[in-house]
């Protein structure tokens, strides 16, 4: 087995601004301030960052595949330029309806990453901000953190029982991560 220590992040509302209107573009991604330094700082100390996320907007026909890799072109540039990286981006292009196995809170996308990476998905930790990332999770005993950012606050007021971390924001919580190697 893999022994690279990895940290999968959500993107919209943990990364960038969420939008109920869904991030269409590259002109729409906007980081959430600290979000590009916390990813350089988990670089930094060792963690590989993968993005696990639902692009729902194309099976609704908002946008296409190739403006979804040209908002992640986008998102790798400006990690890189804050001296991070972003190991792998997996997505889901399916909407609510579908019954496929990769749209969170449904695992398969944290089960591609774990076979194609070749590591185990209880030494993983899984930060989002809504239910179905935390569910995603768990479901595969991976360890989740929850941030207050995108839909976390909401998230946060409807399970005010969780038993996880909770944290601010994403830089928060790479620094937890960080002092508590």
């Amino acid at each position: 087995m893999n022994r690279d220590r990895y940290v999968l992040l959500d993107r919209d509302g943990v990364i960038n601004e969420d939008s109920d209107q869904f991030i269409k573009s590259p002109d729409e991604w906007r980081p959430i301030r600290g979000s590009l330094e916390a990813i350089a700082l988990l670089n930094a100390n060792g963690f590989k960052v993968i993005v696990i996320t639902n692009q729902s907007g194309i099976a609704r026909g908002l946008f296409d595949l190739g403006m979804l890799d040209r908002i992640h072109q986008k998102m790798q540039h400006r990690v890189a330029e804050n001296g991070g990286a972003i190991e792998a981006i997996y997505f889901c292009p399916h909407g609510p309806e579908s019954d496929c196995d990769c749209r969170k809170p449904k695992p398969g996308l944290l089960r591609a990453f774990a076979a194609e990476y070749q590591t185990e998905l209880r030494d993983v930790v899984v930060i989002g901000d809504s239910q179905r990332d935390i569910q995603a999770a768990e479901a595969v005993g991976a360890r989740p953190i929850l941030v207050k950012t995108g839909k976390g606050e909401k998230t946060l007021k409807q399970n005010s029982d969780l038993k996880i971390p909770v944290f601010d924001n994403l830089y928060d919580a790479a620094n937890a991560l960080v002092a508590g190697q």
